[in-house]
């Protein structure tokens, strides 16, 4: 879920100026799509503010499974326009976003005639094709408070990236503060009620402390020793 350095961030200056005269501005409001699943559209954005969730419907009726957020800087929707598919995942502002959007014929023949873009399109891909690997891999073999431990930290990591990316404060969570338990829920591919019976176990063990829509991380190293599958000694449920 997190990159060191964003698309944006590496793109040269004069690949960022040519991405920015074939894009336009455009915002989006909390909870709106960005993308949605197996829509046949092809345009390709770029995250200039804000968050994005990235997620794909699952068996059970309503639910959805969180697959990544996306931050400032970060590019989302290629894989329709370089590879002429359906999407493959919906993408929904956290909270309010700000995007260029790049019509997908444009962003192919930017990709095509430089390749500084090329080399970066396929570097992330495999980024993020390692990611989904292990993605697979947590859903198989952890239990769900092993997967709660760890997707906070990364959550929290997440937040860490964009505020240096912006300046802003390190001891703030933005990113959890919007974090309801049913989004955790999703992120870690658990029912509400699993996550928030370890919500409850990590509050009475004074790891973490919730409020609606907020968590907050109090004790980093439980969290890391329940996310390598340790034993903190949490009380019974």
């Amino acid at each position: 879920m997190v990159q060191d350095r964003t698309f944006l961030d590496v793109l040269g200056a004069e690949a960022r100026k040519d991405l920015l005269r074939i894009s336009a501005e455009r915002t989006f409001r909390t909870d709106e799509h960005l993308l949605l699943e197996q829509d046949d559209s092809s345009h390709v954005l770029v995250l200039l503010e804000g968050w994005a969730v990235v997620s794909t419907a699952t068996d059970r009726s309503s639910a959805r499974l969180i697959l990544a957020l996306r931050r400032r800087g970060e590019l989302v929707g290629e894989m329709a326009a370089l590879g002429g598919i359906a999407r493959s995942a919906s993408v929904t502002a956290l909270g309010p976003v700000r995007a260029l959007v790049v019509p997908g014929a444009r962003f192919r023949a930017f990709a095509g005639r430089d390749p500084e873009v090329s080399a970066l399109l396929m570097a992330q891909l495999v980024s993020r094709l390692r990611t989904a690997d292990e993605e697979r891999r947590t859903l198989a073999s952890l239990t769900v408070i092993q997967r709660v431990a760890g997707r906070l930290l990364e959550l929290e990591e997440l937040q860490r990236a964009g505020t240096r990316d912006t300046g802003g404060p390190g001891d703030e969570f933005p990113v959890l503060a919007q974090f309801a338990q049913h989004d955790l829920a999703d992120a870690v591919g658990a029912t509400r009620e699993a996550v928030a019976k370890s919500l409850r176990l990590l509050r009475a063990a004074g790891v973490v402390r919730t409020r609606p829509r907020r968590i907050e991380l109090i004790d980093h190293d439980a969290l890391r020793l329940l996310a390598a599958g340790g034993n903190i000694g949490l009380p019974a449920p």
